[in-house]
């Protein structure tokens, strides 16, 4: 579904060139949720905004379904980290989720039916006329899921979206996207930094090098299904899987270069 081919990233030129990406290639397939982790610093959100077409890669190319993305296709949605950014505080819940709704030609009908059939998925249905300031903030992380499920798109790019929540908070959100990658068939790129969580959601793992950045190995996880977040975990399987995933990010023993990190807000 979806083809990541030998993308590269720099910044600048010359002597100040940056070099954050040396060359990327894996490929997703339909409804499978692929985590990416990595050392800090090394580019995963730099990636993931290449492959959304937020970024145009120095060299090579990102296909979904085979044709060049060049800019942000209409079936990808992406759920940042920072979802108090993303939300529009102003604006009720229902009014959030039904955002990207508008740029669509849908009856007021169906806006209406979607935006309740995705706060409902994520568990928000009685929060629908709050506004996100008066809620937590895993609650607003799952505001901004509903949204982009709303939209109804075939692949779900997610750049860190639980970074910011407590432990209980997350494996409740983790639990949530599995859920919905069940429940709607979506397609999942998830990028986080955190290998529990790599281990617990994938069917594949992408672990990263520092920067400049190349893929060091593509695992797969072999866990039973339906997950849990205390049975799974408990598992030697787990364990052991967790093990090798940290192994390879902490024997990249590759001190990164000052000349190849990238900014900060393009990092991670």
């Amino acid at each position: 579904m979806l083809e990541i081919r030998d993308v590269a990233k720099s910044y600048g030129s010359g002597s100040k060139v940056t070099h954050a990406l040396r060359s990327i290639s894996f490929s997703i397939a339909e409804r499978e949720l692929v985590c990416v982790v990595g050392p800090s610093g090394c580019g995963k959100t730099t990636l993931l905004k290449c492959i959304a077409g937020l970024l145009r890669p120095t060299r090579g190319e990102v296909l979904l379904h085979g044709e060049p993305v060049t800019a942000p296709p209409e079936e990808m949605a992406v759920v940042f980290q920072e979802y108090n950014r993303s939300l529009m505080p102003w604006s009720t819940v229902r009014n959030n989720v039904l955002l990207p709704l508008r740029h669509k030609k849908l009856a007021r009908e169906e806006r209406t039916r979607l935006v309740e059939e995705a706060l409902a998925a994520v568990g928000l249905t009685r929060f629908i006329d709050h506004y996100p300031w008066q809620l937590s903030g895993g609650m607003q992380q799952r505001v901004a899921i509903a949204r982009a499920l709303a939209y109804q798109p075939s692949i779900l790019l997610m750049d860190e979206p639980f970074a910011s929540v407590d432990a209980q908070t997350r494996g409740d959100l983790e639990d949530l996207v599995l859920r919905v990658r069940d429940e709607f068939g979506i397609t999942i790129l998830f990028v986080t930094h955190d290998i529990d969580e790599s281990v617990y959601l994938s069917d594949r793992i992408v672990v990263l090098t520092h920067a400049p950045t190349v893929v060091k190995e593509v695992v797969g996880v072999e866990l039973p299904s339906p997950r849990d977040q205390i049975a799974t975990k408990e598992l030697s399987e787990f364990a052991s899987q967790r093990a090798y995933v940290y192994r390879l990010i902490k024997h990249d023993t590759t001190a990164p270069d000052p000349s190849t990190l990238v900014d900060a807000g393009l990092h991670e």
